[in-house]
């Protein structure tokens, strides 16, 4: 690899001392904008011993996530996730991941044919919680708790409604510990093990326990089912368990929640829906032009017809430049890694131009960044930095290949990818109907967009939430 990051003291510890102090102010990212310009797209890194390659070159992403797929796997990125995520798509490799992938795949595509129904009641839970406050309200966390709603929904058939709110409140909680001890074990590498407080453990078991009493609830549902008794609703659940014919879906139900919940980390893709609504809302109201034009837009295609379907949704196409540049400044896996499980080559990084081959020794790790990947000004402009929605319509950016990468790519492409965008686009439709003079609070303070703190755990969020003023 031509370009290597420079480490001032041995085993690269000056570069993880400054990575720590920067996460713990919550900047880490914003820190590492200025080496990862410098330094990048493609550069070579050594640190407590062990070197790896990070890059966020299109063509690089390409081969390892899709035409040189087979070369790569997850390594150590298993044994540091598996404690929260469990047996399932994200910690699978080979054989068992394809196996997994293809049970999950039905379910999914089903309800890419189901009606936008199972949105409203979760929406109008949220809509009423909006309308009975007063001054200044932080949309991040009832965002969590609406993406829990509508995906315990999909997976399990009930709501996570119908569970206590004390319940709520600790499985959030939980989570976002989890995924943090998750994140900080994942840039351990190797040496993940040896970071497993006991109140991650716990935090862990809570998790898992939770997605326990639902599978329980969807099960004791199937059979009632199978009694004569009818729900009315769809359980994702119910596929998986007629393809595995096992009442021992523990590990499935907590993959299933981590497949949605994550999106956001992805999620949740949480992942994706938590980044598309909460970060959506959080820049909108920060750029009052873009927040008035989709406004507009809402009103003509929409009006006040609270009943959002997918016909009304593909009108909309300001919508969608809008989901496509929060997703651009703010990808659900902000970073990724994958280690080479043959020798193998990557397109460029290599020779004095960097321009050639480089080799990828078998066990090297190498990172993917999308989140500079999608700010590179050679690729996006000298306004990529910016959030400008309208370069969503200029026709060269909207072929831009593997240059943009909300959902991963590859045979990894993100299941939940349709679920995400059209449970973004009814919660923002109705917020909008709702809520037209949605703002930020007065005197709130605005910074440029990536300066603000942010929480990387496994997927990306505001350290500071996102406070709104509706009325």
């Amino acid at each position: 690899m031509k370009s290597k990051y420079p480490c001032k003291w041995p085993l690269g510890l000056d570069v993880l001392r400054s990575q720590w102090n920067a996460n713990k102010d919550k900047r880490l990212l914003a820190f590492q904008q200025p080496f990862i310009d410098k330094w990048g797209p493609s550069f070579e890194i050594s640190i407590l011993g062990s070197i790896g390659y990070t890059t966020f070159d299109p063509d690089n992403v390409e081969a390892i996530l899709s035409s040189r797929f087979d070369d790569y796997c997850l390594g150590s990125r298993r044994g540091a996730m598996f404690p929260f995520i469990g047996e399932g798509i994200f910690t699978q490799d080979g054989v068992p991941w394809k196996h997994s992938r293809d049970l999950l795949r039905r379910p999914f595509l089903k309800t890419r044919y189901q009606d936008l129904k199972g949105f409203q009641e979760p929406i109008n839970n949220l809509l009423s919680v909006l309308s009975s406050s007063t001054g200044a309200i932080d949309l991040q966390p009832l965002f969590f708790q609406f993406t829990l709603a509508t995906t315990t929904s999909l997976i399990f058939g009930q709501p996570v409604e119908s569970s206590e709110k004390d319940e709520k409140s600790s499985f959030a909680s939980n989570f976002d510990h989890a995924s943090w001890i998750t994140a900080l074990r994942s840039r351990l590498t190797d040496f993940y093990w040896a970071y497993n407080p006991s109140h991650y453990k716990a935090a862990c078991r809570s998790i898992q326990d939770f997605a326990d009493g639902f599978v329980r609830r969807a099960l004791s549902a199937n059979n009632k089912r199978a009694a004569g008794e009818s729900t009315g609703r769809y359980a994702f659940i119910e596929d998986l368990y007629a393809e595995l014919k096992n009442t021992t879906l523990r590990h499935y139900g907590v993959s299933a929640i981590m497949d949605f919940v994550r999106l956001t980390p992805t999620l949740r893709a949480l992942e994706a829906e938590y980044t598309l609504t909460s970060l959506g809302s959080f820049l909108l109201v920060r750029h009052p032009k873009v927040l008035s034009r989709l406004r507009d837009e809402v009103r003509s295609v929409v009006g006040t017809n609270s009943a959002i379907s997918r016909e009304l949704v593909q009108k909309m196409g300001y919508l969608k430049c809008v989901l496509n540049e929060t997703l651009r400044l703010y990808p659900p896996i902000p970073l990724n890694v994958r280690f080479a499980n043959k020798t193998t080559w990557l397109p460029r990084g290599g020779g004095s131009d960097g321009q050639s081959p480089v080799l990828v020794p078998q066990g090297l790790g190498v990172g993917i960044v999308p989140y500079y990947m999608h700010r590179r000004d050679d690729i996006w402009g000298k306004d990529a930095m910016d959030y400008r929605p309208e370069r969503w319509e200029d026709p060269g950016v909207t072929d831009i290949g593997w240059a943009f990468l909300p959902f991963h790519g590859g045979p990894r492409l993100c299941l939940g990818k349709d679920f995400a965008l059209m449970e973004a686009s009814c919660l923002i439709v109705r917020i909008l109907q709702e809520f037209p003079n949605i703002r930020l609070p007065p005197g709130y303070p605005v910074v440029p967009t990536g300066q603000e703190k942010q929480e990387l755990t496994v997927f990306l969020k505001s350290a500071d939430g996102c406070k709104v003023v509706v009325h």
